[in-house]
């Protein structure tokens, strides 16, 4: 196999959605954002060296996910290099989650590939800012076309049925939006609990996960019952997938280990660091933040019971507000992945997926994959 070395300019993206293939030797990076209270800067570097499943041979296909330029964050260099036959960045799927796909011809010999980029973030606290202390409820709620799809259903989501029913009576005779989404929002974290035995996010199984009475799960299951109840009860909701870069600051007076965390250095092993968030939109404001899985990780690292001050405060925090030592990759939920697997849906894409000749390799595994990553935070 001829052994290619790229570096890419992520921001090379044509009409299709897919990087040009035209060669480059560097990404010139996008001028710094000037360093203010609560804005941050981070240098992730992914490695892959992915492994065949046994007994499997021939093509290999890697999709890995990317972040892209939020609200909170702001992609400011990315390039990648390997023995890879090709590789391109593509938008090029349901949901538009940012994409490097790369394949090999065969399972035999290294098959390696280097991802680095330049992340800031900046908190983002709207209810800590006072962004809705004004708000209003408008005389008619009406919904922008981009953000109707997050009030409908999906295998891993529906809206009717034990959810429906589950979601009308947390909201009750309440109109006001935010004031549900509040009530669905203290509901999710009373009732449901952090299940650490539970394989890498969980898989937000929310009809599975209401009809059992068992309410454990990890942050996907958490953020998916809260998202599910909320587009049941007309407000749009999504989950955000991505990943922790660094040391929890805010949050970390209250656990040093639950939010993230880092060395002396601000490096940081993030290959387990996968974590899933929510969002949902408010009717003439926009979209807002919400972490409930959060609040049941605290819980179960610190030991604490709901009553406790510590658990008050990250429960009061993280509605409205997100710290951001964590960015985001896509919105992706039960959907086709671009090019389109032999394994389809995807569940979610917090993690690289890969086959070799159709077989998924086990992407819950770091080692088994094989990926390591890790984070610097620029300081």
């Amino acid at each position: 196999m001829q052994r290619r070395d790229f570096l890419k300019n992520a921001a090379l993206l044509s009409a299709a959605g897919i990087v040009s293939p035209l060669l480059a030797t560097s990404v010139e990076a996008k001028p710094a954002i000037t360093a203010t209270e609560g804005r941050r800067r981070f240098t992730v570097t992914q490695n892959y060296d992915v492994k065949a499943p046994q007994g499997s041979a021939g093509v290999v296909k890697l999709w890995i996910p990317l972040p892209a330029d939020m609200t909170f964050q702001h992609v400011c260099s990315l390039q990648f290099e390997g023995n890879y036959q090709d590789a391109y960045i593509t938008t090029g799927n349901a949901y538009g989650a940012k994409t490097l796909f790369a394949t090999w011809p065969n399972a035999n010999g290294q098959l390696t590939l280097k991802l680095e980029f330049v992340i800031e973030t900046q908190d983002w606290e709207p209810r800590k800012n006072g962004e809705l202390d004004n708000y209003r409820v408008p005389e008619v709620i009406q919904y922008p076309a981009e953000v109707k799809p997050f009030l409908l259903p999906t295998p891993h989501i529906p809206v009717d049925g034990l959810v429906k029913q589950t979601a009308d009576n947390i909201v009750a005779n309440e109109t006001n939006p935010l004031h549900k989404a509040h009530k669905i929002y203290q509901w999710v974290t009373d009732h449901m609990f952090r299940n650490p035995d539970v394989i890498g996010c969980g898989t937000g199984d929310v009809a599975t996960i209401l009809k059992s009475g068992d309410l454990g799960g990890k942050c996907t299951d958490i953020s998916s019952v809260f998202v599910a109840l909320a587009r049941a009860a007309g407000i749009p909701a999504k989950e955000v997938f991505g990943i922790r870069v660094g040391q929890a600051i805010k949050m970390g007076k209250y656990s040093h280990k639950a939010f993230g965390s880092a060395d002396e250095h601000g490096v940081a092993n993030i290959s387990g660091g996968q974590h899933c968030r929510a969002m949902f939109y408010l009717a003439g404001f926009g979209w807002l933040p919400a972490d409930p899985g959060d609040v049941t990780k605290m819980r179960l690292v610190e030991k604490k019971d709901k009553q406790d001050p510590a658990s008050q405060a990250v429960n009061d925090y993280l509605f409205g507000n997100w710290e951001m030592n964590w960015i985001a990759f896509n919105y992706g939920r039960d959907f086709d992945l671009y090019p389109v697997a032999e394994q389809t849906p995807l569940n979610d894409f917090a993690y690289p997926y890969a086959e070799v000749d159709g077989d998924p390799v086990n992407f819950y595994d770091p080692k088994v994959f094989a990926y390591d990553y890790k984070s610097t935070e620029q300081r």
